[in-house]
């Protein structure tokens, strides 16, 4: 019998990450990126497996449902003082668990190595700006964070749709609603949630993640009618999001959905982290911030993405960061290895990195 308590506690106690439940093997914790297995605990079971669904699940009906008729379920637990996300699935018709450890202590928006420019842009009163990177970016974390600096600073009504609610918010000097999206939950899906933010007054409305094209319609009809809106997007840099955007849409519709980016589009962070010299997480921002020269590119009938990262590096002052000033800045501050800042780059760009950083050491002198 598996003790799934015993698990939690130990994966909290060595500040993992993550925790994957695999039957065959030993419960493994992510820490700091590496996988490690438990080596006091048995291998995993297919009794175990079932054991901790119905610990997960609890009974509940329509969780049970969702999972048997889709065959996977995304949803969260709490665990002592933390929550856990987690997604179910099957793996040779036995249940696979992967649980993502939140720490309800946010950390603050200003230790995150998050760009100032960004948390200016929220003073905005209308239009959109989009959190970006891989999974396991840290965008959940940057997001949250961004949410209660506007909570503890400015007097709004923020309206947030995320799957599962994963950080839970406590008014301060804004009005928080967080709604779970989701079959049994308060809103059925991100589209639907959204057209209804329109009719609950909100000033910021923030989308857990923008995954199709009825989604984005409307969050750009919300932006059009005079609200913020703050999106994440699966995507690997700010020039890769504006093409996601745009290929979300028919050739046909291209033209106008390119004018519309342009002109509600504020401001794309796209993140990325990596394990820095003294082993913690380094976060490696990447900024566009749209002016009038981003703008141009992308109105542009074809859209070029090396001319936008053009855009982006002759438009420094506005607040534009790129990957390679970025990475350039991490390593001459000792964050960051030389051989990790090169990982990061294309073989193609490795001579404007190596140039950056001798500039940043010339300047720094």
């Amino acid at each position: 019998m598996i003790a799934i308590e015993k698990v939690l506690k130990t994966a909290k106690e060595k500040d993992a990450s993550d925790i994957h439940l695999i039957c065959g093997l030993k419960p493994m914790l992510r820490i700091s990126r590496a996988l490690i297995a438990m080596d006091e605990s048995k291998e995993l079971t297919e009794d175990d497996m079932w054991e901790i669904y119905d610990y997960i699940v609890r009974g509940n009906v329509d969780k049970d449902e969702i999972f048997r008729k889709t065959r996977k379920l995304d949803c969260s637990i709490d665990f002592e003082d933390v929550r856990l996300r987690v997604n179910i699935s099957f793996s040779d018709e036995i249940p696979v668990f992967t649980l993502r450890i939140i720490k309800n202590t946010l950390p603050k928006f200003s230790d995150l190595g998050v760009p100032e420019v960004v948390r200016r842009m929220t003073f905005q009163p209308q239009g959109l700006m989009l959190v970006t990177g891989k999974t396991n970016s840290g965008k959940t974390t940057t997001l949250n964070a961004l949410i209660n600096e506007i909570n503890e600073t400015q007097n709004r009504k923020i309206l947030t749709l995320e799957s599962p609610i994963e950080f839970k918010h406590v008014s301060k000097m804004s009005v928080i609603v967080q709604k779970e999206v989701g079959q049994g939950r308060d809103s059925l899906n991100y589209h639907d949630g959204v057209k209804n933010s329109l009719r609950e007054d909100c000033d910021i409305l923030v989308i857990g993640e923008i995954r199709d094209r009825e989604t984005m319609d409307a969050a750009i009809e919300m932006a059009e009618s005079g609200h913020l809106v703050i999106g994440t997007l699966h995507t690997k840099s700010c020039a890769e999001t504006i093409d996601r955007m745009i290929n979300f849409y028919d050739i046909s519709d291209q033209t106008t959905i390119k004018y519309l980016i342009s002109s509600l589009l504020k401001l794309v962070i796209s993140q990325r982290l990596l394990k820095g010299v003294d082993d913690q997480l380094v976060l490696v921002p990447e900024v566009m911030v749209v002016d009038n020269v981003i703008a141009g590119c992308i109105r542009k009938e074809k859209f070029s993405v090396s001319e936008l990262q053009d855009g982006m590096q002759s438009s420094i002052e506005k607040g534009n960061i790129t990957l390679i000033n970025s990475i350039a800045n991490l390593f001459v501050d000792n964050k960051i290895t030389l051989e990790q800042a090169k990982s990061q780059v294309e073989e193609k760009n490795l001579e404007t990195l190596n140039r950056t950083i001798m500039q940043l050491k010339i300047q720094r002198q």
